[in-house]
């Protein structure tokens, strides 16, 4: 072996040292570790990744959507419910057509064959979904965009064939799932559901109960077995192959399980996203991982590590922190949040998104919010025609875990009702997202201004399809194309937001950033490109009354000429004050 390699596999060993440290291996350290090394590089040749590097900038805004969330029907019979064309085929043109290239990433979320939870229930995690098209299609948006998949590694269907496997004890599959006895002690385990968590399955060597996180149709892997490991580096390489250049671990805080622990963020979790990143970068070394950790918010800061795990960690407690503060016109929780988060080392930056596929996460903002506080937000979110998923606490008791609402909805009002300003409070929530460290994920939902989904929630009776609409091709059309349209003015707006905000290096992932403190209804951060010519102060209103922000609060050069990007407007030399209409959004840069 070179030397590269020798120390690619010194790194692998150690990694498994320590997720193996208390598990008795049928084959060697070494062994496993080269083994992991051939399924990883494939026919790729080996690479030494440079540390500390950042893979983004300014230019990275990343759109999430379903595979189908766009279909086309046949124009002449639009009862006809199958799509005359691959819903894959039609979110690609959709991008590329009518999104002006201000979206250079897609998130498509799993479009794998699945028996339930919207795709991550997963019964073949090297097929595509049939009736979202197939893996050409996948490699023809990589072409196109930035591809991110879901990597959903704690759980799979109970409908796959490793399951069925189990089932019959047979191989692979036979010894893949975590099992535990009813009289084990469980009481400390962290659930995100109300479902119990074990389920009792019958096998021909017996009874045994099966570990389910999330539903008893998402059956938990074991991964003392290396050969789930083993399976997932496989998986691993086939995205890699077929254009993936951004992977989300799903659920990944759930991995590792040991009993007399909360089998949550556990050391040997840690370690295997540490691993994971180990195997591909020396392969691919410029893809992106991405954890999604749905957690209290400094134990979802642990996965960026020492910059030797994740690359990007979901900022949970965003979403609802900006709903928080938009509902009450109160900045002071999310400035006390953002004063307290660290800057991002180079080579890792926050994902940002304020609304997403799931509901908006209670979890993240245990101790950033009084709980007089999140019962407003739950009471709110009701008030506008949403609904609140529940979880079972270490007690037994359930408490609200996500509010499910489509975004606009949830913007169209404060918490004394509904008002006319929830399409310039909404705009403001994404001014915000964009302008923050970190890179912008944009749901497409949000993109087109969609509103709650109550024929698809009540058809399936799960409260996250309130917020996973499907749009008819032609229907989305007539209506982002109709000017007087709130789905017109947002997807424009939005837009218009992106093409300015690509045009910043302040707004690199990594540019500096300061909060502001300013008086009344006024939130405000200011941020520095990395190479420091350009200063932004980014200002809002978040409030349903005029706000007047005094320019000497800003410390603005008086040497520079300064101009307001969103309204592109040049600031006056003597001008002292800039009045806010409720949620406008000011972007105050020395450089146009």
């Amino acid at each position: 072996m070179n030397t590269v390699s020798e120390l690619f596999l010194q790194r692998v060993e150690q990694h498994l040292h320590i997720i193996y440290k208390d598990v008795e291996l049928p084959l060697s350290i070494t062994e496993l570790a080269e083994q992991l090394i051939t399924i990883i590089l494939g026919d790729s040749p080996l690479r030494d990744p440079t540390p500390h590097t950042n893979r983004w900038d300014e230019q990275d805004i990343i759109l999430i959507a379903y595979g189908d969330s766009i279909i086309k029907h046949d124009e002449a019979d639009q009862a006809v419910a199958k799509p005359v064309e691959a819903p894959l085929k039609t979110l690609h043109r959709f991008i590329k057509e009518h999104c002006d290239m201000q979206l250079n990433a897609l998130h498509i979320l799993p479009f794998y064959p699945y028996s339930s939870d919207e795709g991550f229930a997963v019964m073949n995690y090297v097929q595509v979904n049939e009736s979202l098209g197939d893996w050409q299609d996948i490699k023809n948006i990589a072409k196109d965009v930035k591809l991110m998949a879901d990597l959903v590694i704690n759980h799979c269907s109970s409908r796959s064939v490793w399951f069925e496997n189990f089932l019959n004890d047979l191989h692979p599959g036979k010894d893949y799932f975590k099992t535990a006895s009813l009289t084990d002690d469980l009481s400390n385990v962290v659930r995100p559901r109300t479902s119990s968590l074990l389920n009792t399955v019958t096998t021909p060597s017996g009874e045994k109960h099966v570990w389910c996180t999330f539903s008893h149709d998402q059956v938990d892997f074991d991964f003392g077995n290396p050969e789930v490991l083993k399976e997932f580096i496989s998986i691993i390489r086939h995205y890699l192959d077929n254009g993936v250049r951004l992977f989300r671990l799903d659920a990944v805080a759930f991995l590792w399980k040991q009993l007399n622990t909360n089998c949550i963020n556990l050391p040997q979790t840690h370690e295997a996203v540490r691993l994971i990143r180990t195997l591909i970068e020396h392969t691919e070394p410029s893809v992106v991982i991405i954890t999604e950790t749905n957690i209290p918010n400094q134990e979802n800061l642990s996965y960026f590590g020492n910059a030797n795990e994740a690359h990007s960690i979901y900022n949970f407690a965003l979403p609802p922190l900006l709903l928080h503060t938009l509902l009450s016109g109160d900045s002071t929780a999310i400035k006390h949040w953002m004063m307290s988060m660290p800057p991002a080392q180079n080579g890792t930056a926050y994902f940002n998104f304020i609304a997403s596929h799931d509901g908006i996460g209670l979890r993240p903002i245990e101790g950033l919010l009084q709980p007089s506080e999140v019962a407003s937000l739950v009471s709110t979110t009701m008030q506008f025609g949403g609904r609140v998923s529940m979880r079972t606490s270490n007690d037994g008791t359930h408490t609200p875990y996500e509010l499910n609402i489509a975004l606009f909805d949830a913007l169209q009002g404060t918490h004394n009702g509904q008002d006319k300003f929830g399409l310039e409070r909404f705009m403001c929530a994404h001014a915000i997202m964009f302008a923050l460290e970190g890179i912008p994920g944009l749901y497409i939902h949000s993109l087109l201004g969609t509103t709650n989904d109550y024929e698809r929630f009540e058809n399936s009776q799960h409260n996250r399809a309130i917020n996973r609409h499907r749009w008819q091709e032609s229907k989305l059309l007539a209506a982002i194309g109709e000017k007087y349209s709130h789905h017109h003015k947002v997807f424009n707006g939005i837009k218009n937001l992106l093409a300015i905000r690509k045009k910043q290096g302040a707004f690199h992932p990594n540019a500096t950033q300061f909060t502001l403190h300013l008086a009344g209804g006024l939130f405000g951060f200011w941020r520095q490109s990395i190479d420091r010519r350009q200063s932004i102060f980014c200002v809002y209103n978040i409030s349903d009354k005029a706000q007047v922000l005094t320019l000497a609060d800003l410390n603005l050069i008086n040497t520079q000429q300064w101009f307001d990007l969103v309204a592109d407007e040049t600031i006056g030399e003597d001008q002292l004050t800039i009045e806010l209409e409720p949620y406008q959004s000011v972007w105050l840069s020395n450089i146009k």
